[in-house]
């Protein structure tokens, strides 16, 4: 694939730091891969912890200034940044495709979607009420408002590279927060140009600061962080064993946390369920990005009695799914993100074969005149999973669907919930009572009900259990960014 973007200028390799765009303190860089080739396409900042810290004092010397403007200005910033997101999106899309590897189609879906969360805090901004406590002791006022937490520390993932940063700096700018982000280091240029557009949209100096490095050097970047006491606010999305060392770290300042980890998701279909639905539903929610996201069915239960002919019409689909670059229309999975990636999906299917699966289509790396590249795994399908596989207990984080036999609704549930994860599950069944009854037991934060696509701006995003805590999106993502104070004014009477 062959970047060209109508805007050039979006294609940022430095480091945005109190309105400025600046290389790393060491002047050095590091490469940025086009999963599909291979191949370092960009080179960009690789920071230091003294980048990290310049960045913490860029964002603490605007927070006072940012946080008194009033709601109104920070929801104007707000909507200008979202009209120039979605001016802006094919070129978004491009180098999203590009460094990522997601098909063009998926790309231009997220920059949507991202966008679809700064317009909505953008909305918010102006909602951030508070309340009036009912008078019980005479000659008393009292009252509860909202301030900003301060300083936020976002740390996003390579799977979305555009939507997850939007959806942690958006609700942060909406409540009075200033910002320093690092994205993964996989996927560092689109939220270079988000930032870049931001700036477009002119927000102040120092509100939005956004550094980059490498693997070797995000323990540098994060830690100066974590110790630094003006950092008031951690969210990060990505590894549970991530998200743990964070809370430990971040325990030193008492720093606020939001945790969006590992998930492990089982997907339901019950004997009484509209076949034709389920897999539909399984085909959005297992093989979008590739298999590459936190909410993918990583379990699919089917009841016996519907299993042979659920198997035989998800086989179908998958089959003709079309695997290539990204540049071209009629790819639907693109390359995993690096071999890393390849390599455990391999292993994850080694492994269920070793312990009695067989596959129904997939199963193998593509390499051909289409899919040329190191990184491609064929999707696939694999019969007769059981919980001795280490598909049943890691996300495999691929385009792999495991189908599990099961007998009843308690069998299930049990199954489903036996895992330290509790991020989204999926269940697909025609009966209400059951529909209540499954949905109520399930220990999950989301959960699809005879649906597949179930993230919304509009809803919360977030889990429980090892899967984390807090939530992004929704009117309840706001307050994540916020502290409440209590204020009780005397002597009225």
């Amino acid at each position: 694939m062959i970047l060209t973007l109508k805007r050039p200028d979006l294609i940022r390799t430095e480091n945005f730091i109190n309105g400025q765009w600046q290389p790393s303190n060491l002047n050095e860089s590091y490469p940025v891969n086009n999963p599909a080739t291979g191949q370092n396409f960009a080179q960009v900042a690789n920071s230091t912890a003294q980048d990290a810290t310049q960045a913490t004092k860029a964002a603490y010397e605007a927070f006072e200034d940012w946080r008194n403007q009033t709601t109104k200005v920070r929801s104007e910033f707000l909507l200008r940044w979202h009209q120039l997101i979605l001016d802006n999106a094919e070129d978004l899309a491009r180098l999203m495709s590009l460094e990522q590897g997601k098909p063009l189609a998926e790309a231009r879906g997220e920059v949507a979607y991202g966008a679809s969360y700064v317009d909505w805090f953008a909305s918010e901004a102006l909602r951030t009420y508070g309340d009036i406590i009912p008078e019980t002791v005479s000659g008393k006022q009292r009252l509860v408002v909202k301030e900003a937490v301060g300083v936020v520390a976002a740390i996003t993932p390579w799977n979305f590279p555009l939507a997850m940063i939007a959806r942690k700096i958006a609700p942060a700018l909406a409540a009075g927060c200033t910002v320093v982000a690092k994205p993964a280091e996989d996927t560092p240029l689109t939220a270079l140009a988000l930032v870049a557009l931001a700036d477009e949209a002119g927000l102040p100096a120092g509100v939005l600061n956004i550094v980059t490095s490498s693997r070797d050097r995000v323990s540098d970047v994060v830690g100066a962080w974590l110790e630094d006491a003006r950092v008031r606010k951690i969210t990060f999305t990505g590894s549970t064993a991530v998200g743990k060392l964070l809370a430990r770290e971040a325990a030193a300042t008492l720093k606020h946390l939001s945790l969006e980890l590992g998930g492990n998701a089982p997907f339901i279909v019950f004997e009484d369920a509209d076949i034709d639905a389920a897999v539909e539903g399984l085909m959005v929610s297992k093989f979008r990005n590739g298999g590459q996201t936190c909410v993918c069915p990583n379990r699919v239960y089917v009841h016996n009695r519907v299993y042979d002919a659920f198997a035989d019409k998800l086989v179908t689909r998958v089959a003709a799914l079309h695997v290539g670059p990204s540049d071209r229309e009629e790819s639907q999975i693109g390359p995993m993100i690096n071999e890393r990636a390849v390599e455990k999906i391999e292993r994850h299917v080694q492994n269920a074969l070793q312990h009695g699966a067989t596959i129904l289509t997939g199963g193998t790396r593509i390499q051909n005149d289409i899919a040329c590249g190191p990184h491609y795994y064929a999707p696939t399908v694999l019969a007769n999973a059981n919980h001795d596989m280490e598909l049943a207990h890691e996300e495999t984080f691929g385009p792999v669907a495991p189908l599990f036999r099961f007998e009843n609704e308690e069998e299930v549930i049990q199954a489903a919930n036996n895992t330290p994860f509790g991020l989204a599950g999926y269940f697909y069944s025609n009966d209400i009572k059951r529909v209540w009854r499954v949905a109520n037991k399930m220990q999950t934060g989301i959960v699809g009900i005879n649906e597949g696509a179930i993230t919304s701006e509009t809803a919360p995003f977030g889990g429980v259990k090892e899967s984390g805590y807090g939530r992004e999106g929704s009117r309840y993502g706001l307050d994540d960014y916020m502290e409440m104070k209590y204020l009780c004014q005397g002597n009225l009477s």
